[in-house]
């Protein structure tokens, strides 16, 4: 067993009422990815070993999904990686079947979870879990910060999409804060730890300020590389 949080010392499946405040832990199959997977987002994967052939089997028999969690150290192929304390449960909503066993799936995020430990009686990880949901403040207190990312995701999208000259309709854009949030640390192109963070952050209106920021500053950081790309040619020499 690898111990991430200490040993878990109560397995408990009822509620948390009757444990004076203690979550109820269980397992849960873990592929350790090179990525984070956000509630409600999308990912694709390609199944190939044999040990996630047979961790996607065991999840369709039992009708249950498995964990996605960042690679703190390791590779995702061959077997070793030690993931970060903080995932993403995903349903499988879609498995292409192809020659050899291997698949194509897809699958959505669905609630973050907190491993304690880990082990490997089974071919691929399993993980001691218990659910890690957002303290989430009053509704009305995530509205203000939640129109405040709303304001910068479309600048950001907006400064995006004419760079690419791909319209976007930013009316589809959630109204939901929190649906808002994971779209936002889904979309926003940062590196995998500095989304690893996102994902660990323990208060809704915290993660909507953090949020905020992030996109202020790769907004004007975008805005800057545009500019500059623009710019016209001076000088003694000609553009051609």
């Amino acid at each position: 067993m690898n111990p991430l949080r200490g040993s878990i010392k109560l397995c408990y499946t009822g509620s948390s009422d009757e444990t004076n405040g203690l979550k109820p832990v269980y397992e849960l199959p873990l592929f350790p990815l090179h990525t984070v997977l956000f509630p409600g987002m999308p990912l694709r994967l390609h199944i190939f070993e044999e040990r996630y052939k047979q961790m996607i089997a065991d999840c369709r028999r039992s009708g249950e999904g498995f964990g996605v969690a960042l690679i703190r150290s390791g590779d995702e192929v061959g077997g070793g990686a030690e993931p970060f304390e903080i995932g993403c449960t995903a349903a499988i909503t879609q498995i292409e079947l192809l020659a050899d066993g291997r698949m194509n799936i897809a699958v959505v995020g669905q609630e973050r979870f907190l491993i304690h430990s880990t082990h490997q009686h089974r071919p691929y990880l399993i993980g001691l879990v218990e659910t890690y949901p957002l303290v989430n403040p009053a509704p009305e207190r995530l509205d203000e910060p939640g129109q405040a990312l709303r304001v910068w995701v479309q600048r950001y999208l907006d400064v995006l999409s004419k760079a690419a000259e791909i319209p976007l309709d930013m009316q589809q854009l959630p109204t939901d804060p929190l649906r808002l949030a994971y779209l936002a640390s889904f979309v926003l192109q940062i590196p995998m730890p500095q989304k690893q963070e996102l994902l660990a952050i323990e208060r809704a209106d915290d993660l909507l300020r953090q949020l905020r920021a992030l996109y202020r500053r790769e907004v004007t950081l975008l805005q800057v590389m545009t500019t500059k790309d623009e710019a016209p040619i001076t000088g003694p020499f000609s553009a051609n």
